[in-house]
């Protein structure tokens, strides 16, 4: 494996445990989704630059959109849930409550 792979790696795997084991509030969860995110990007950037392939270079940009507007989202979500429960923990969040 090389220096680059497990960078990426790393990262990624980083974020994954960030996610997993630190969900106290919603911001920390979306900052790891969005590094989880970003570290994929580079890493789908760099391999699509070693195989020197027209077909894939549009595919990070894809991403890089998508990923914007996950984040767009979880913004939202992180503002209407603070306004209407007071704060961004996520074990106030009752999913049966209206």
């Amino acid at each position: 494996m090389t220096p680059a792979h497990f960078a990426f790696s790393t990262t990624f795997i980083l974020g994954l445990m960030g996610l997993t084991f630190h969900r106290n509030h919603l911001l920390s969860a979306l900052l790891c989704l969005e590094g989880m995110m970003l570290s994929l990007y580079v890493a789908l950037s760099l391999w699509t630059l070693q195989l020197n392939s027209i077909n894939l270079s549009p595919t990070p940009m894809l991403m890089l959109a998508f990923s914007a507007c996950e984040a767009s989202a979880g913004l939202a979500l992180l503002v209407a849930t603070s306004r209407t429960h007071g704060t961004d923990r996520l074990q106030a969040l009752n999913i049966l409550q209206c």
